[in-house]
C-alpha cells in the first residue's frame, strides 16, 4: 500500500527553481532514501512535504488524503513527521521535557508513558540523562534526542535529514543500527544522507536528485552497482 505520494511538487525561492516537479511515492513499511549533491533539493523537498518550506505547485497526499493544503503541525497529527538537519532540541528543557513536547498531538495518559519507555529502550543514554538540559548534551545525543522526540508523536512515516551530519564515526553506527531496528518494526523512513553508502545499506529504495528533479530511481541494490552512482556518491570509479 502507498503510504506517501508526492506528485509534481515544485518549491522556489524567488526566481530559483529548487525543486522542479518531484514525483515519489514511499509504501508502508518501505525505506527510501533520497540522494544528491548539495544544493540538489533534498532538504527542500522533505521540508515541503512536511509543511515547512511552501511549495508553489503539487500534492502530496498519506494514505491517499490530500495534505498538502494543512499546516505543517497538521500534518503531524495525521502521522508525518519530520527529524530536521541540525537537530533542534529545546535547549533549556530536560530530555524528558524534550520527548514529552514531541507527544503534543497524542492522547497522553498511560500511552505516552509506554512511548517514553521505548524511546529509551531504544537509546539508553537519553534515560541516563532524562533529568539533564538538553542543550548540555552532545551532538549525538541530542541527534538521539530528536530522533526519539520524533517518535514519540507515534508518526506513520518518520521523515529524517542528514541524521549523521558532523556526528563520529561511532555514534553514526549507533544511530544507524537504531534506524534499522525501528525499520524492523514495521516504521516506514523517508531518509536524507550524506552518507550515501550508509543511507543505500538500509533503504529499499532511492531517488537521486539534480537540480531539483529526479533523475534516478531503483532499487537499493541496483544503486549500489549503477557505475553513476558509484562515482558520484560512493567514491568508486567508473569502469
Amino acid at each position: 500500500m502507498t503510504l506517501l505520494a508526492v506528485r509534481g511538487l515544485e518549491v522556489r525561492y524567488g526566481g530559483i527553481r529548487a525543486v522542479r516537479g518531484v514525483d515519489l511515492a514511499v509504501s508502508r513499511g518501505e525505506v527510501v532514501c533520497l540522494l544528491g549533491s548539495n544544493g540538489a533539493g533534498k532538504t527542500t523537498t522533505l521540508r515541503a512535504i512536511a509543511g515547512l518550506t511552501k511549495a508553489v505547485a503539487g500534492e502530496v497526499t498519506l494514505e491517499g488524503e490530500p495534505i498538502h493544503g494543512l499546516p505543517a503541525h497538521r500534518r503531524v497529527e495525521r502521522g508525518l513527521t519530520l527529524v530536521p538537519e541540525g537537530r533542534g532540541v529545546f535547549p533549556r528543557l530536560t530530555v524528558e521535557e524534550n520527548l514529552l513536547m514531541g507527544a503534543y498531538a497524542t492522547e497522553g495518559g498511560p500511552r505516552t508513558r509506554q512511548d517514553l519507555e521505548r524511546a529509551y529502550g531504544l537509546f539508553p543514554r537519553l534515560a541516563e540523562r532524562r533529568t539533564q538540559r538538553a542543550g548540555t548534551l552532545s551532538g549525538g545525543e541530542q541527534q538521539m534526542l530528536v530522533i526519539a522526540r520524533a517518535l514519540m508523536a507515534r508518526p506513520r512515516l518518520l521523515m529524517l535529514d542528514e541524521p549523521s551530519l558532523g556526528l563520529a564515526p561511532q555514534l553514526v553506527a549507533r544511530i544507524f543500527a537504531t534506524l534499522r531496528a525501528i525499520a524492523a518494526e514495521g516504521m516506514t523512513l523517508l531518509l536524507v544522507e550524506q552518507n550515501a553508502r550508509l543511507a543505500l545499506e538500509i533503504a529499499d529504495r532511492g531517488h537521486v536528485l539534480e537540480g531539483g528533479r529526479i533523475t534516478l530511481s531503483d532499487s537499493a541494490g541496483a544503486l549500489v552497482a549503477d557505475p553513476r552512482v558509484r562515482a558520484a556518491y560512493l567514491g568508486a570509479p567508473t569502469a
